[in-house]
Order: structure tokens, then C-alpha cells, then sequence
């Protein structure tokens, strides 16, 4: 069997994808079509856990949730009830959790366990559309406060042998722009601001693509020298990029996949490695 498949998904804006809010669309499509097929959901490929890599949860050491069952943490505000009523029963899984805690250690990485913390939207609202049947068990991992790229890369490189485990590695997060101000003034619409944006994804997109794993890690860990940086993920508040560059840590040799999907006037790319 091939190692299970590497995916850094966009995951909206807090629960909209799921309450069907039409700025969300693409987004709420892709997670329930796309996603699902190249994690071979329903085959007897599908990944035996999922360790999802959330942008919502930065802490000093990599933490992971070690829990049987979680609770939901509805980490949002200003949405209709239905959004706090969202449930997701899919199971955790303390092995799974002491693998990644393992296979980091094994990496000279230091990780601490969290059996009570609750999954953020970061993780249940792609998974509600991504896997409705909530039958693979979720095992939550935080991405670094210290928004390090280097580290966050060591960190994919350190969970990739977890592949061979057919357990997938899923990225939660906003990688081609974060900047949320800027969907509220009116700034994403601007000519200038679309040229900005689309320059900057397409030096995201020939990074990413690089085949070769230490070439793509020497680009990628420079990504906030890159001109305009600081205008599509702004300075020390890049958490909606960790997360892929954890997966581009993960993801091994190989050269990346991937679509665009709208959302609220901008383009979000979506990349994978199967």
C-alpha cells in the first residue's frame, strides 16, 4: 500500500463553510468532494487516523491530543446558535497520539500530551464535510507560537514515517492569505491588491512544488522574506501558514498537487502530495 496521502486544506471562515454561507462555496465543495477522494474514504485505502495539524492551536511545544473522545471548542463568535450545536463524535485515539509523540521524540523533538482540550473549528469543520460518517479516529496536534519555519518543517519531517502507518497528515489552515481585515475594508477587491496576491501565491505555488524535499525546506523557511509577506500573513500572526509548512515537512519527495478555490474574492490553494 502507498503511503497514506499528505493534505493542507483551507478551512474558511469559522463555521461558514458548514452553514453553507455562499462566500464559502468553493471551499465547502472541495472539502466534501475533493478531500474525500484523495484520502480514499470509503476504500479499503482510507487511512486507518487522521493527525490533524491545526492553525487554531499554537503553543510553546508541540502538543497533542491524547484523548478517547473530545469535545468540541467552538473557538468563534458572532454566528447563529446553530454554529455552537455542531457535533462531531469521531473517536481520538491514544495510540495513534503516542506514535506522533514517538516519532518526534525520535526527531529530537519535544511534545507534551493534552487529553482535555477540546477540537477547535479548525479541525471539526472540515471534518464535518470531509468525513461526515466521523468513523477515522482524529488525532489533534498544535503548530508553534514561535511560528519558526525551520521548526515547523522539522516537525513534518518528523511525523512523514507515520505515512507508512497509513495514517494520513492533514494541514488546517489559510496558506495563500490570512490577513482578515482586509476581507471586511474592501482591500482584497483592489486591483492592486489581486496583482499583490497573485504574485505572492505564485511564488508560494513553485516553492511548494519543488520535488526535492531539502530544496523545497531551503525555499520554503525563507517564505517571510519574500516580497509582500507581511501583506498576505501578517507579522508573528502567520498561524494560517504553519500549518502547511508542517505538511511540506511531511510530504517527502514528490512534487505537490493541488486547486484554488474562491472565497470572498480571493484565491486559496489547496495543496496535496499522494
Amino acid at each position: 500500500m502507498a503511503p497514506a496521502p499528505v493534505i493542507c486544506v483551507t478551512h474558511g471562515g469559522g463555521p461558514m463553510p458548514i452553514l453553507n454561507d455562499p462566500s464559502q462555496k468553493d471551499i465547502t465543495l472541495s472539502l466534501s468532494t475533493k478531500v474525500p477522494r484523495i484520502l480514499k474514504l470509503g476504500t479499503s485505502e482510507a487511512p486507518k487516523a487522521i493527525v490533524l495539524i491545526t492553525a487554531h492551536w499554537e503553543t510553546e511545544f508541540i502538543t497533542i491530543s491524547n484523548g478517547s473522545k473530545h469535545d468540541l471548542y467552538y473557538d468563534y463568535g458572532g454566528f447563529p446558535a446553530e454554529a455552537y450545536k455542531l457535533k462531531y463524535q469521531a473517536p481520538g485515539s491514544a495510540e495513534v497520539a503516542n506514535a506522533v509523540a514517538e516519532a518526534l521524540k525520535d526527531a529530537g523533538l519535544k511534545s507534551v500530551m493534552d487529553s482535555k482540550r477540546g477540537w477547535d473549528h479548525g479541525v471539526f469543520v472540515p471534518l464535518l464535510l470531509i468525513n461526515p460518517a466521523a468513523n477515522i479516529p482524529i488525532v489533534q496536534v498544535s503548530v508553534l507560537r514561535s511560528q519558526s519555519p525551520s521548526e515547523l518543517y522539522a516537525m513534518g519531517r518528523a511525523l512523514a514515517p507515520l505515512r507508512e502507518q497509513n495514517i494520513a497528515i492533514v494541514g488546517s489552515g489559510s496558506a495563500s492569505f490570512h490577513y482578515t481585515s482586509s476581507f471586511f475594508d474592501g482591500k482584497v477587491h483592489t486591483p492592486s491588491f489581486q496583482r499583490m496576491q497573485k504574485q505572492w501565491s505564485t511564488t508560494l505555488e513553485q516553492t511548494i512544488r519543488m520535488a526535492q524535499v531539502d530544496e523545497r525546506e531551503e525555499n520554503l523557511v525563507a517564505w517571510k522574506q519574500w516580497e509582500d509577506s507581511a501583506q498576505i500573513h501578517p507579522r508573528g500572526a502567520a498561524e494560517h501558514f504553519s500549518p502547511l509548512v508542517v505538511c511540506a515537512g511531511a510530504a517527502g519527495d514528490g512534487v505537490a498537487k493541488g486547486w484554488n478555490d474562491g472565497m470572498m474574492g480571493v484565491a486559496m490553494r489547496t495543496f496535496y502530495w499522494d
